[in-house]
């Protein structure tokens, strides 16, 4: 079986030593080459496992193990095609031919996952972003690799250092029969600078630490620290091509909508937002008086949006909208650090300028913090207070992403 090329010392001493350990663990920033040396080891670890016992995919969810571990393993420029022909899997199955053995997928999205472990026997076992699957189920895991000479493979980008992935078990590593392996982007040797700068450009604040030093650092003080009223507010705008909206929906709570547009200066701008705060006016409107009201203020703004982005959870005021003919009613992509990692993004690259008369949003946004309590617990959550213009924003920005990322090398 050909090795991928070009594989760099770092990664093929991982490979040779992660079959000394029962648990290896391969961690670090993204694209540093850490999948890569990680999927050989699992390669070569099919050919040696056991006859008896499982073999188990396992991560986030189904899609994601076939996007980051299937797919990968059928690249012909990756793997060679011997490989690739010895790689079968429909999609959306739970089961894969890998080199001849019966590979059993299971996502673990949920504490419940765990079940889904209960009376298996396993021989070898691989997880996909490790920090993202319960610790229940990886304690679960741990325990079905019972054959003689069972092996335990993960790769994880880094997250908070309380996670309990660092301190159970990278932090024990002497204690434990467990090998790891650090990776930064320059451990790669198949990147171009132009791109390590590019992607570099994709990460600011916490994220680039993580994802681009991958640093185990701790989410702490203000989210959006790159925030400057003097370079980011406007009292002018450009043209508009383009125009989306988010929405973040609220009865006790504030009710407000965003609006976000693409100037013909290639930068995003929160063009305006309409607000609305039933507990200040002393009376809450209904889903159809919600609905009429934004369209009057569109309508008085000249602008239909393409899209307008609704809190998830606010699934009867979607139906309003569409009820009342409103265009391109979508779900909100709530992701809450995906989406804050957006928005930090496209402030700290220039990309994104905020209309003085947003002034929900510009009192909310200073004070967007992260949650010390949750910090603790070895969680990035913010706090859930005075930030519902900034999800408006945030529903708007990251549900758009695709639309305005190659833009972030051009802002300035």
């Amino acid at each position: 079986m050909a090795a991928p090329l070009p594989l760099s010392d770092k990664q093929l001493r991982s490979v040779r030593e992660s079959f000394t350990s029962r648990i290896s663990i391969w961690h670090g920033s993204v694209r540093s080459g850490k999948t890569i040396a990680s999927l050989l080891a699992f390669l070569l670890s099919i050919r040696r496992a056991p006859a008896t016992g499982l073999i188990l995919l396992c991560g986030r969810s189904l899609q994601t193990i076939e996007r980051n571990i299937i797919e990968p393993l059928q690249d012909l420029a990756l793997f060679g095609s011997d490989v690739a022909a010895e790689v079968r899997h429909t999609r959306g199955a739970t089961v894969a031919s890998i080199l001849g053995r019966t590979v059993h997928l299971i996502g673990a999205s949920d504490a419940r996952a765990e079940g889904r472990l209960r009376g298996a026997t396993a021989c070898l076992a691989y997880v996909d972003e490790a920090t993202l699957v319960p610790e229940a189920f990886f304690v679960q895991l741990l325990a079905r690799l019972s054959v003689p000479g069972a092996r335990l493979l993960c790769t994880t980008n880094p997250d908070s250092p309380r996670h309990w992935l660092r301190t159970g078990y990278l932090n024990r590593a002497g204690e434990l029969d467990l090998a790891a392996w650090h990776f930064r982007l320059a451990d790669n040797p198949s990147l171009s600078p132009a791109y390590v700068a590019a992607l570099s450009a994709e990460y600011t604040g916490l994220w680039r630490r993580r994802m681009i030093d991958g640093a185990w650092v701790v989410a702490e003080g203000a989210i959006f620290d790159m925030y400057d009223e003097a370079a980011h507010v406007v009292d002018e705008l450009p043209a508009m091509r383009r125009h989306w909206l988010g929405v973040d929906y609220g009865t006790t709570n504030p009710f407000s909508a965003v609006l976000l547009g693409l100037g013909d200066d290639d930068r995003l701008y929160a063009v305006a937002e309409w607000r609305y705060d039933s507990r200040a006016r002393h009376r809450q409107m209904t889903d159809a008086q919600y609905s009429a009201a934004v369209r009057k203020w569109l309508g008085e703004l000249g602008v239909e949006p393409e899209w307008t982005f609704v809190d998830p959870s606010a699934a009867s005021y979607s139906a309003q909208l569409w009820a009342d003919g409103h265009p391109g009613v979508a779900r909100a992509d709530n992701t809450v650090l995906d989406g804050i990692r957006s928005v930090s993004n496209v402030l700290d690259a220039g990309l994104l300028r905020i209309h003085r008369s947003c002034e929900g949003l510009l009192d909310e946004l200073p004070g967007y913090a992260w949650s010390e309590e949750a910090a603790a617990r070895g969680e990035d959550q913010p706090v859930k207070a005075n930030d519902h213009s900034v999800d408006a924003l945030r529903y708007a920005v990251h549900s758009t992403s695709h639309e305005w990322r190659h833009l972030l090398s051009l802002a300035a």
